[in-house]
């Protein structure tokens, strides 16, 4: 397995508009150009799951949060910093992303990743990336590859060829942050 061979392969499909099927720091996941509306409404029907149920991205890094967000709460730096386990910050405000993906209550789900994959292909993106379990909306989250239901396989445009035997662990944890510093836990 090439891993630049599947960034490539994953990036070419992405910036044509369509989706991809991943491995991420958590579990499997389907993913788009977030800034690309057609591509995450294309998720949404796939996963037969309502447009108001908002889906997180990934990013790499500072220069993409500041992309995204005008105002990041300091507080948002010190979580990332202290968590032991990938966390899915919830922040007030996003901009530059598909209208689409962005909560009824103008607040966006972000992770920054570290895992090579996700990493490198988000280096070559310069965009962020949709992330939403690879499942149909309601149905339990798959553990592993082999757990992904063939209407998700066959729903999407690419599959990347790693780390099909990997059993993942637990989705990330959740926090909400607003602007005016309210920290609230949403998923431990």
């Amino acid at each position: 397995m090439d891993i630049n061979q599947e960034i490539h392969n994953a990036y070419e499909v992405i910036k044509e508009g369509g989706i991809i099927l991943y491995p991420t720091d958590t579990v499997w996941g389907i993913g788009c150009d977030a800034t690309n509306p057609e591509a995450v409404a294309k998720i949404y029907k796939l996963k037969q799951r309502a447009e108001t149920q908002s889906m997180i991205v990934l990013m790499n890094g500072e220069k993409m949060m500041y992309n995204i967000f005008k105002d990041i709460p300091e507080v948002a730096w010190q979580i990332m910093d202290l968590s032991e386990n990938p966390t899915t910050l919830v922040l007030d405000k996003p901009r530059n992303v598909a209208p689409n993906l962005i909560a009824p209550d103008n607040t966006l789900g972000i992770r920054i990743v570290k895992e090579p994959f996700c990493f490198k292909l988000l280096e070559k993106m310069k965009k962020p990336l949709v992330s939403t379990s690879a499942n149909i909306s309601g149905k339990p989250t798959p553990k592993s590859f082999k757990e992904i239901s063939p209407e998700i396989i066959k729903g999407v445009d690419y599959v990347v060829n790693l780390h099909h035997e990997k059993i993942a662990g637990k989705p990330s944890t959740i926090i909400k942050l607003t602007n005016d510093s309210q920290v609230k836990v949403i998923r431990k």
